[in-house]
């Protein structure tokens, strides 16, 4: 009996590292975002901070924040702390471009640290997924063409960072990319909530 417990035991473990691998993104390493930007370039990619709900209402207008989701009182403190935890990294002077929504925007300007550059490539297409190909390979070749010499700061929505980077993040997560042979690569990630 005992012998048959450290059997199951040991496949229970097998299975469990098997399937706990096969949910790391490919190119993420137990680098901290510190870490991980000490070793210069890159691009910080993060979703707008907390609004609650999710999409847009049916009355969405672009410019039109009454007609939008956008960020609580939460969101925008944590927007702040966003732009303290950029300042701590070292990119208080990166170009900081923006989805044209309202809580990207508010996201971005919230962060105090340059002015914002409003970006059609990072606007959600959630209502619209057959843009989302053509669109992210727009990004990808902006991004590309843009260089990753001078570092910058993306704020977009979840949808745009899952087709970009094939990874689901949270309001205000901080991610790290480089650009590694024409495409985005995830170098580290940070929680700010």
């Amino acid at each position: 009996m005992t012998r048959l417990i450290a059997c199951f035991r040991h496949r229970l473990a097998l299975i469990t590292l098997t399937l706990a691998a096969a949910f790391v993104p490919l190119g993420l390493s137990a680098q901290t975002l510190s870490e991980a930007v000490q070793e210069g370039g890159g691009i910080i990619v993060i979703r707008h901070a907390l609004a609650p709900g999710v999409g847009d209402p049916a009355n969405f207008q672009l410019g039109d924040c009454s007609t939008q989701r956008n960020l609580n009182e939460e969101g925008r403190d944590q927007a702040r702390t966003i732009g303290q935890r950029l300042q701590q990294l070292g990119f208080g002077e990166a170009e900081v471009y923006s989805s044209q929504w309202c809580r990207c925007m508010d996201t971005a300007k919230l962060l105090g640290i340059v002015e914002v550059q409003p970006q059609p490539l990072l606007n959600s297409f959630f209502h619209n997924a057959s843009a989302g190909v053509d669109q992210t390979r727009e990004l990808k070749n902006w991004l590309l063409e843009r260089g990753a010499d001078q570092p910058a700061v993306l704020i977009t929505h979840q949808v745009n960072i899952t087709a970009l980077l094939d990874i689901y993040p949270s309001s205000g997560e901080m991610i790290l990319i480089r650009m590694e042979e024409g495409k985005p690569v995830v170098i580290a990630r940070e929680q700010t909530r």
